[in-house]
């Protein structure tokens, strides 16, 4: 037997990879991160500089206790860095009059006590003329909620694991996960890794690396921009991050134009299945990437449908509900889980480091996320269920 040199190897150095490093090493863990690119990079689903920190949530608003947390760690990383990693410019959420994604946004709010203003069409215009609805459309305000910005959060992580002494190895492809009940060994090209227990965090690449759990993750490629505003500019850093659920133009989100670079905007329906390893990651691949923004800024947000200043590919990683997957490998106890995070997962990279943190030292966390299992996919039961203290 080799030996054991670590104590937990996390595989994929991205958002929650090195989320949980850092809270790996905070618990005195001899940590090593290992990833096919730099981190951060621009290959997988953190960059692009913002991505929305919403409070509010649907499905049943299971997902508030996780997000709240998540907050409250994000603002205990900025206190211990003096970063600014969150800017609460507010988040409002809008939809057709018969939207389940604004409804269950103002649900969740009620039953989680959050504070939010409930706005008509014709308030919601008055708040902010740069948005353009129709009269009968719904909106929900959390003066609370903003944005991350994702790439600093993660370069964050990153020199915070240095510090703690967590082993980075960049740009080193594993080729393959050897498991038995004492270690996991990581195969690349170079060596052979061996730690005592694993974090399997790979975004996309998930399915690759574990063939043998036929993972439903597909990963969709998705294009979103920043567009010159108007003279006016309605949209500066005074206007709050969005979310649209139109009739019938589509679900769109993005951001105020903080910086003077523009509004960003992205589309969170549709989206092409690729192989991670073989997309297209030029904006202009087709004639409709622009034309998509721009059908949703014309009727929504006229007075940000400038110049297209710059464009970008990211990856989604989609499961079939839409949910996260957090788990530990069926056969495998000392290896976890944690993908399929479908576009909304970034907001809870925190709190998800945490729970990760806690699966792989203890066996289970005090927080719920049963629905998060993999035996939801399966009539079979977890053969892991018992490693989870559920509340």
């Amino acid at each position: 037997m080799e030996d054991i040199t670590y104590d937990v190897a996390i595989i994929g150095g991205g958002t929650m990879g090195i989320a949980t490093a850092y809270y790996l090493a905070k618990a005195q863990q001899k940590v090593l991160v290992i990833d096919q690119y730099s981190i951060p990079n621009n290959f997988g689903s953190h960059h692009g500089e913002t991505r929305i920190l919403r409070l509010g949530y649907g499905n049943g608003g299971i997902y508030v206790p996780l997000v709240k947390e998540a907050l409250t760690l994000w603002k205990e990383l900025e206190q211990e860095t003096g970063k600014t990693l969150f800017n609460q410019t507010g988040a409002i959420s809008v939809g057709h009059p018969g939207s389940d994604f604004v409804k269950e946004t103002i649900e969740s709010s009620l039953k989680y006590n959050l504070t939010h203003e409930k706005l008509d069409a014709k308030s919601l215009m008055a708040r902010w003329p740069g948005i353009l609805v129709p009269d009968d459309y719904i909106a929900c305000y959390d003066p609370h909620s903003g944005f991350l910005y994702s790439e600093e959060c993660v370069q964050t992580y990153k020199e915070e694991c240095i510090k703690l002494g967590v082993t980075i190895l960049e740009n080193q492809r594993v080729e393959d996960i050897q498991t038995s009940e004492a270690e996991v060994k990581i195969v690349t090209a170079d060596t052979t890794l061996v730690a005592r227990k694993a974090v399997v965090t790979a975004g996309a690449w998930i399915p690759k690396l574990l063939p043998e759990l036929d993972l439903d993750i597909e990963p969709l490629r998705k294009t979103f921009g920043w567009f010159e505003t108007s003279e006016d500019n309605f949209y500066d850093s005074q206007f709050p991050c969005f979310v649209f659920d139109t009739h019938n133009v589509g679900h769109y989100y993005g951001f105020p134009d903080y910086d003077g670079r523009g509004l960003k905007v992205g589309r969170m329906d549709l989206g092409e299945v690729v192989d991670p390893d073989e997309v297209n990651r030029d904006f202009f691949a087709t004639s409709d990437e622009e034309v998509d923004l721009r059908s949703f800024l014309s009727r929504f947000l006229p007075q940000a449908n400038g110049q297209l200043n710059e464009g970008k590919v990211c990856l989604f990683s989609m499961t079939p509900d839409h949910d996260f997957i957090i788990d530990f490998h069926p056969q495998h106890s000392n290896v976890v889980i944690a993908g399929g995070f479908s576009g909304h997962g970034f907001k809870f990279a925190s709190v998800i480091g945490k729970i990760l943190t806690d699966l792989a030292i203890e066996g289970k966390t005090d927080l719920d996320i049963s629905f998060l299992q993999l035996n939801r996919f399966s009539k079979e039961s977890s053969t892991n269920e018992h490693l989870y203290k559920l509340n």
